[in-house]
């Protein structure tokens, strides 16, 4: 029986928004999600009543060096990134995207993989912090925010996935028959809703924040 999370903790929670970077959402982005860029506004919202709450908020960025020194296999999977199109450090595309922009103290993890707690000082934050649950939201469904789901179990913390928070594109045919981004999105969802997290929309998490509800989001 998958486990639940009947009661967020605002002291020991924290919100990844992972990726929500100009590059993924932005209109004409070589990467962009549109299922990502049609949930902002909801995202917004959703963030600052967790701002209203206590609950901390971490961004992540999917960067890679200009001289591709920290690429890895990307420049075979990606076009726009082996062109250095896109997700180069330091270029606008990088950067969140404004609606969603961290507030001062707010955090932004660089990282150069998937997961963002590979090869990034995430984990030690959590713990100074003493996180015990990791709710994720951002872009995209299936990789970055799937791998940082699965990373966060790994490393013992209880995971919310935001299923209406989280989004994806459609995939091309490889050889294995396309997907649209509604089936690789749901598809992901029912596998994590197994084995990995308590997968809930965003209105669930809010509803299930300790301290009662929330009239409306912090401007």
């Amino acid at each position: 029986m998958p486990y639940q999370c009947d009661v967020i903790d605002p002291a020991r929670t924290v919100m990844i928004v992972v990726d929500m970077q100009n590059d993924f959402v932005a209109e004409g982005a070589k990467l962009r999600s549109a299922q990502a860029a049609a949930m902002v506004p909801q995202l917004a919202e959703t963030l600052d009543i967790c701002r209203a709450k206590g609950i901390r908020i971490i961004y992540t960025a999917h960067v890679h060096r200009p001289d591709g020194s920290d690429m890895g296999l990307y420049d075979d999977l990606y076009g726009p990134i082996a062109e250095r199109a896109s997700l180069v450090d330091g270029s606008p595309g990088v950067e969140i995207f404004d609606p969603l922009a961290p507030r001062p103290g707010e955090h932004v993890i660089k990282k150069h993989r998937y997961s963002a707690f590979f090869a990034t000082d995430l984990d030690l934050i959590l713990r100074e912090w003493g996180i015990t649950t990791v709710v994720v939201s951002g872009t995209t469904t299936e990789n970055c925010c799937h791998a940082t789901a699965r990373d966060a179990m790994f490393h013992n913390y209880k995971v919310v996935f935001l299923s209406d928070l989280t989004g994806t594109f459609d995939y091309p045919d490889v050889g294995q028959g396309a997907m649209a981004a509604a089936e690789v999105h749901r598809a992901t969802l029912t596998v994590l809703a197994f084995s990995t997290a308590h997968v809930m929309t965003g209105a669930e998490f809010v509803g299930r924040i300790a301290g009662g509800p929330v009239a409306k989001a912090v401007a």
